[in-house]
């Protein structure tokens, strides 16, 4: 008995050295498929090789002897490549700009003296489309009654049909800069063009990029090579890793003043507009340490659950929502249906505030006079 013991004892030490040799050899292997990831990425080529992984299977076969039959070997070198795809695709996760792995702390943008980000919550309102400046200058009076300083506004409009209401272009960026101005209000508006971006600036605090344009990366390049805030929506099929792609593409540039945007996701329900992905906040706030917002207007397509969404949206995490309003929603130029009214939008602001989600003012001056 004692002998069959003393084998025993000799058979499991010789295992744990084993172990330890499959494990320094691992950790070699690993540090060779690193190298090689390096090399894959600087030439632009693929990761996984398909081809390359059938060789190394059938010659693994092929040296087969035993005890392990020929489909346990495959499995377990099929276990082993996926491992060394993802610590191949994990060590390029960390290299990102925009990854909290490379930038611990919250990102702060600061629209003019407004700051977005951080727990700081923000809302960003106005019509779809600029039509007027009456129009534009009725939605300004209301932001400034309720100490909200963000005012969108389209002036460029991505349309799905070419004869659809296309935006008045730079004079539309001149109503909203003359508007906000009088108000003191910061600009946020769509530019679809890289070409524009330089004469955008004059005009915008905020560029926002929209969802039809996310991976239009000419226009994510010329916007990460100005210092003008930039407002990253998803696009409808877009994944989250997608998203931080393309927010890479503008920070690689040097512009690191980028604020992201769940607009809600294209899926099979037809009862909203968009389905929003509330996941991807809490996912983005975690992945990344850029400002996160949520695209209420977009995303349902309908008034009538804006409340709930928007407070969903900012109990997730949002650091901010957008929304848009127009003084008479029913004669709209575009998206007349998910618009609301100001004093429908000045309850939303009430009520969220009530809720405790929304602070009473994103007005500095208006801060300081109440002593808060």
């Amino acid at each position: 008995m004692s002998r069959s013991l003393s084998r025993l004892d000799e058979l499991r030490s010789r295992l744990d050295e084993i172990n330890l040799q499959l494990l320094n050899l691992m950790s070699k292997r690993g540090a060779i498929v690193k190298e090689i990831g390096e090399i894959k990425k600087k030439q632009g080529v693929q990761k996984f090789d398909p081809v390359r992984e059938r060789e190394m299977l059938d010659q693994l076969v092929k040296h087969n002897t035993g005890p392990f039959d020929d489909e346990t070997i495959r499995h377990l070198f099929k276990q082993i490549f996926k491992a060394s795809l993802e610590l191949q695709q994990d060590d390029h996760k960390k290299t990102l700009l925009v990854s909290r792995k490379d930038h611990p702390q919250d990102t702060v943008v600061m629209i003019g003296d407004v700051p977005v980000g951080n727990h700081r919550k923000a809302v960003v309102a106005g019509p779809c489309s600029v039509e007027s400046e009456e129009q534009v200058r009725k939605v300004a009076e209301s932001l400034k009654r309720q100490g909200l300083r963000l005012l969108r506004g389209g002036a460029f409009k991505p349309r799905t049909s070419p004869y659809d209401f296309q935006g008045l272009g730079e004079e539309g960026l001149r109503i909203l800069r003359r508007v906000a101005d009088e108000f003191g209000l910061k600009v946020v508006s769509e530019i679809v063009n890289p070409a524009d971006i330089e004469m955008a600036v004059k005009y915008v605090d905020v560029i926002q990029i929209g969802a039809r344009n996310m991976q239009n990366f000419e226009l994510l390049k010329a916007a990460g090579s100005v210092r003008t805030p930039v407002f990253l929506k998803r696009g409808m099929s877009a994944t989250v890793e997608e998203l931080l792609f393309a927010a890479e593409y503008i920070v690689s540039r040097g512009n690191r003043q980028v604020i992201l945007c769940e607009r809600g996701i294209r899926t099979y329900e037809k009862w909203t507009r968009n389905t929003l992905d509330i996941s991807a906040v809490p996912l983005l706030k975690q992945e990344s340490h850029l400002p996160v917002f949520v695209d209420i207007s977009h995303a349902t397509g309908r008034r009538d659950i804006l409340l709930p969404v928007a407070k969903a949206a900012l109990a997730a995490g949002a650091d901010g929502i957008m929304v848009e309003v127009h003084p008479e929603p029913a004669v709209a130029l575009s998206d007349a249906h998910q618009q609301i009214d100001i004093p429908q939008f000045e309850k939303l602001i009430s009520d969220l505030r009530q809720s405790g989600l929304l602070s009473e003012s994103q007005d500095p001056a208006s801060v300081a006079s109440s002593g808060k």
